[in-house]
This record gives structure tokens, sequence and C-alpha cells, in this order.
């Protein structure tokens, strides 16, 4: 194995109390948890602000309890807006990143011919979204290539495409599920604005991991989870909304009682505010624990976390790449924390099960979930680690020793 003095070895972030943050986070004595893209480790707050809640309902009620935390409830818009550079208005809750997606997806008047431009490393939800959408209503879905040097999408050839196609949407993924790539989803956004382009983001895996503003992407719609680099609870996620989307009156094709008003007989009114994307029933704790989350997330601040949690994914992938029968996936020239690589001798499903009982936590990816990325790397699976801030370089260090120790297992 390489030296550890390395690039890396000296990623200690002054602004981050690395012993709190831990004490705050009870799934550290229990795991090292590296599946952070799939479902961060939830911090004390989160845990008590759902609990809490909870017992309230038991005690009072559920539609009195949420009606005594009124205010609480509201700090889910507000918070989030101020994490994303926005207003409360313009954010929606959703019960994942998935259902905001489809919300968003479904206020678009899609017609026979319309194009939709996307990546090639786009979210598997979203491209059988696309495919979906061509079976309904004939759209055609264009990929935009990615450029040679492995940065991700061609940007240049992208705006080309943009000028030539005329899409009815833009759709990118910020950081891919399948790899560590960044995509750049601000200079795309610039291209989209010069054109007058309809554009849609999915900031699932960058949420909580970067600062993420809506104005510098310039974005129309965006996405995301609660669950993973956010810290939230499972079942959360959100749908940023820009003005100019709310005032041409977009809305989601299926609309009720709380997204609108029932004005007349024959008719209905959406609400001015991106609730018009929401339905009336809610998980009240879930979205207090959300709140909470992002409140957490505001606390620490995400500039030290941006650097540090990609400076740790960082670290574990020098160090797996020196690693005779691994390699690693990652591209890009600034990858995020998911660290992608295949390992020769072993299968999938058999390689996590050895990590998990190491009390490793990790994710797998197969073939189906990346079909352009992984033909292009010629690959059918790969297992997925993805540190956070509140990981240490230690457990960095014990999870690459594990991946060494059975790579030498099956040789």
């Amino acid at each position: 194995m390489k030296n550890h003095d390395s690039a890396f070895a000296g990623i200690s972030e002054p602004l981050l109390d690395l012993a709190a943050l831990r004490a705050d986070t009870p799934g550290c004595e229990e795991v090292i948890h590296f599946n952070n893209a799939g479902c961060g480790l939830m911090a004390r707050p989160v845990l008590q602000a759902m609990l809490d809640h909870l017992r309230l309902e038991a005690a009072i009620g559920g539609y009195e309890a949420s009606a005594a935390r009124a205010g609480e409830v509201a700090d889910f818009y507000a918070s989030l807006a101020e994490l994303l550079g926005t207003r409360p208005g313009n954010i929606a809750f959703a019960a994942s990143a998935t259902h905001a997606y489809t919300k968003a997806l479904s206020a678009i008047d899609f017609r026979p011919g319309d194009v939709i431009l996307t990546t090639r490393n786009d979210f598997i939800s979203n491209q059988i979204a696309f495919l979906a959408l061509r079976k309904r209503h004939g759209v055609r879905i264009v990929h935009a290539p990615d450029h040679p040097d492995g940065s991700g999408v061609d940007v240049d050839a992208m705006a080309a495409l943009m000028r030539s196609h005329r899409p009815r949407l833009v759709a990118v993924t910020h950081v891919p599920t399948n790899s560590g790539l960044v995509q750049p989803v601000a200079e795309i956004g610039r291209h989209c604005r010069e054109l007058d382009l309809l554009y849609l983001v999915d900031a699932c895996q960058s949420v909580g991991q970067y600062p993420v503003d809506v104005e510098e992407i310039g974005c129309d719609l965006l996405t995301a989870t609660c669950r993973k680099f956010l810290r939230g609870p499972r079942g959360s996620g959100f749908l940023y909304v820009s003005d100019r989307v709310l005032q041409a009156g977009c809305e989601p094709l299926y609309i009720d009682m709380h997204g609108a008003r029932w004005v007349a007989p024959g008719y209905y009114r959406p609400v001015d505010t991106a609730a018009r994307f929401e339905e009336w029933e809610f998980p009240y704790a879930t979205v207090l624990g959300c709140a909470a989350a992002t409140r957490y997330a505001l606390r620490v601040g995400l500039e030290p976390v941006s650097r540090r949690t990609p400076a740790l994914a960082g670290r574990l992938r020098e160090q797996l790449a020196a690693l005779a029968g691994v390699r690693t996936l990652d591209g890009g020239p600034a990858p995020a924390a998911l660290v992608t690589f295949t390992i020769e001798g072993w299968e999938a499903v058999p390689f996590k099960a050895a990590l998990d009982a190491r009390r490793i936590n990790s994710a797998l990816s197969y073939r189906e979930f990346a079909q352009y990325d992984f033909a292009d790397k010629d690959v059918e699976w790969c297992l997925r680690l993805s540190p956070h801030y509140y990981n240490t370089e230690d457990e960095v260090d014990a999870v690459a020793g594990a991946v060494a120790e059975l790579a030498r297992s099956a040789r």
C-alpha cells in the first residue's frame, strides 16, 4: 500500500469540531459508515425532533400536534431556502427526490417531438422517466456526449445541441450516483439562461456535501433528498421551483386541495407558491426531522464540509488505487465523496457481505444503474464507498486496509 503521507494526509478541517460531531452521531459508535451517498447517519437533534413530535401526536392527536408545531414546520421551508439561496415559497416538500422529480416532469406540457436534452450520467430513475415520457408522449431523448478528458459532459457540445434542438427541457444530475463525477451545472445553466431553456437539476448527492445555490446554478427546478449528505430521515425530499416557473402557471399533473383552491364548481386555482407541488397529507415528524437536519448542516457550515468530505474520499481513493487487483472508477478533476471501484476475484454480493461483517457500510452499483457509464468502463458492478465530514482519517485507513486484505485473499 502507498505511503499515507500524501496530498491527502493533512486534511483536518479547523472549523469542524470532529469530536463534538461524532458525539452527536450515535451511529459512529456502531459502524464505520461509508454509505452516506445512500443514507447519512442522523445526528441526535434530528432524531430528537422526530421523536418529540411522534410523542406529541400520541399525546394530543396528529392534527393538533401539527398545528402546535406550525412554526417548526414552517422552518422546513425557511431552512432549506437559506441553504439554497432562495425564498421559502420556492420550496416544496416531497416524499423522495424521485417523487419531487416526477412532480416537476408532470408540470411540463410535453408534446410529440419535444426534446429532452440530458447527459450520459444522469440518475437511473430520471433516465427511466424520460423513456416513459417517450413511450407516452413521443418525446425525443438526446444525450450530450462526455468530454474526451473524462471531466464529465462536454459543455460546448451540449450548448451546441441546445441551439440545434431547442429542447423543451434540459436535465442534468449534479453528482451522479454511480461515481464521484461532479458535473458543471452552473456552466450549463448559463447556456440555458442565454437560450431561455427550462433547466432541471438533480442535486441528490450534492446537497449537504457542497454549497448549492440555485441562483448561481441558474436552474428553474432542482430536486434532492434529505437522507443522504444532508443527514435527514428516509422518506423525505424537496423540490425547488423558480419564480419564473411559478409565474408561468406550471403545476403538477395531479394537484390536490393543498396545492389548489376549488373556487367554483367548475374551476380551481393553484396556490401562488411551490406548495402547489405538495399534497395535503404530510409525515410531520419527518418534515421536522428534515428541518433539524438542514439547520444542523447550516450550523456545521457547508464550506468546511465541502473541503473535508471530498478530501476524505480522496485519501481513500488514493489508497485503493495503489492496491493490486483494485481499479478505481471515478472521473473528473475534483471528484466528490463517492468512491467507486472494482476488485478482482470477487462477486458483488459476497464482497459487500465481507465488508458488512467488518461493520463497514457500503453500497453496490450495477450496470443497470448506469448503462452508458458502466459500458464505457466495461464493468458489470462496482462497490461505492462514501465518507462524510464526521468520519475520521483512521476510519478511511481502516476501510482501505480491509479492502487490501480482501484483495489479497482473492489472489
